[in-house]
Parts: structure tokens; sequence; C-alpha cells
């Protein structure tokens, strides 16, 4: 006999979220649309029909269970899945009517900047990792590069705890440090869409509650996606939540609605920890 989870995830398989008219936030402005996304690893169907719209300078957060779809179409926006043999994707997104998926990755990537899971700093000083993706776009002016750096850990809030020391390696700082001198080094090319996958997931409380902060901040300059696990998490910082189960986008709407007052079974159920 199946177990109650089990139930509730087979339940859940047979129910599957409208695509045909993707969610958007009312009177909102959207910075990127999705329509339609399939994405495959060889034969897998990871991303089913995702369909949304993002709204522009607002917080939007993707939960739900691991393996669900949500880093997945996080990277399909950045295109970092490319990298990846046999994998293909298929349908629309678009960057304020741009096409991404036909777009240069590299002006794709100056556009949608991306931080990851675990920090990852360059083995380089923290003024070269901050002014890299500069120079890769061909930023070479030693005035510019200087004031895009010290402007960049300005908006990391990290530049009083690193201006004296620069030129020291990267690694020597700590865990949240790191993670806001990756947020930096996005930043420094002015992205207009900031992509963050459980950013908050291998800090404490302190490096997490620095990063919330942070991200409060940074909305009113640029477009901010995240992907949590953390359910309160996204409760506290995100302006819209998205429920992803089985690869594909059950349901997204205002935040306190989605915790409060879904339209869904499977986002009550997952937000009640009924399965999860």
């Amino acid at each position: 006999m199946a177990t109650p989870q089990q139930q509730i995830l087979r339940d859940n398989v047979m129910v599957s979220a409208d695509t045909s008219a993707p969610a958007k936030a009312s009177g909102q402005d959207c910075k990127l649309t999705a329509r339609n996304i399939n994405f495959y690893y060889g034969a897998f169907q990871a991303l089913h029909g995702i369909g949304l719209d993002i709204p522009t300078h607002k917080i939007t957060a993707f939960i739900g269970p691991s393996g669900c779809g949500k880093s997945t179409f996080l990277r399909t926006i950045n295109r970092m899945n490319e990298a990846l043999r046999n994998t293909r994707v298929e349908g629309e997104l678009r960057l304020e009517g741009a096409d991404i998926l036909a777009m240069d990755v590299t002006d794709v990537r100056r556009r949608v900047g991306m931080v990851f899971q675990k920090s990852n700093p360059f083995p380089k000083s923290i003024f070269d990792n901050v002014a890299y993706g500069l120079r890769v776009n061909g930023i070479n002016r030693k005035s510019v590069i200087e004031e895009a750096v010290e402007r960049s850990l300005e908006h990391a809030a990290l530049w009083t705890e690193v201006k004296d020391k620069l030129q020291k390696p990267a690694s020597a700082l700590s865990g949240g440090q790191q993670q806001r001198l990756c947020i930096a080094r996005a930043l420094a090319v002015e992205p207009e869409v900031l992509l963050l996958d459980e950013p908050c997931s291998a800090l404490d409380p302190i490096a997490t509650r620095k990063i919330e902060e942070l991200l409060f901040q940074l909305k009113e300059m640029t477009t901010i996606v995240i992907v949590t696990h953390n359910m309160q998490q996204a409760a506290r910082l995100a302006d819209f939540t998205g429920f992803f189960l089985l690869g594909k986008l059950i349901e997204i709407d205002d935040t306190r609605k989605i915790f409060q007052n879904p339209g869904r079974r499977e986002t009550e159920d997952y937000v009640t920890g009924r399965f999860g």
C-alpha cells in the first residue's frame, strides 16, 4: 500500500499546471517571459511546459522539493545548461522582448547574472574577482574598472570589510563574505536580472540575514529570481513565489497568497508540510 506521501505525489503526477496562459503578476511590468519551456537531459524531460512572467524590480522565489526543476529552469534562463551534453530546450524565453535562446551567450550572461549555491570565487585577488566580468566584456580602462569594483562591492555590502585588502586572495574571506563577493562579481557588469540558486544554503544565520538584507536593497536596481528550499526565506524575501513539482510549475502568485491561500491543492500540501 502506498504511503501518504507517495499517494500525494501520485496524485500530483495526474494533475498538471495550466501552461496555456502564463502566470503574470497583475499590473506588473515584466522583465522575463517564458512560454511553454520544455527541457531535456537526453530522453529525460526535466521541465514540462513552463510558462510565466517575472516582474521587473521584484524578488521572485521558486520553491519545491529537490529535483523538481527549479534550478534547471534557472540555469536555462542563464543558458548554463548548454555546457552539458545531450541537452535541449524548447519554447520561448524572452528578456524584454529579446530572444534569450538566440542571443550571443556572452551578452546573455552580461544581462543575466547568476550566483550559485556554493560560493565560487576565482583563485584570484578580491579585486580581480570583481573585475573579471568587466575584462571579459572588453573593459580595460583602469579608472573605469576601479570605480566599478568599488561600486559593486558597496552594492554587495562588502566594501568596508575589504577595501584595505583588495589584493588579498578571495579564498581568505569567510563563507558569507565569499558569497557576497560572488554577488559583487555578478553586479559589476550591471545585469538586468540576478539569478540566485540557493545562495544561503551553506551559510550560518548571521550571514544569511546579511544576504537577505542585501537582496532587499538590490531589487531597486535589478530584477531578482531566487531558488530556495527554505520556505521561511521565500516568505520573508519574495514579492512573488512559484511552486515547482515534478518538472512543472504548479502555481505562481503573490507570496502571501501562496503561503496563506494557495489556489492548488499540491501547493497547499507542500507549504503545510504534508510532503517535501
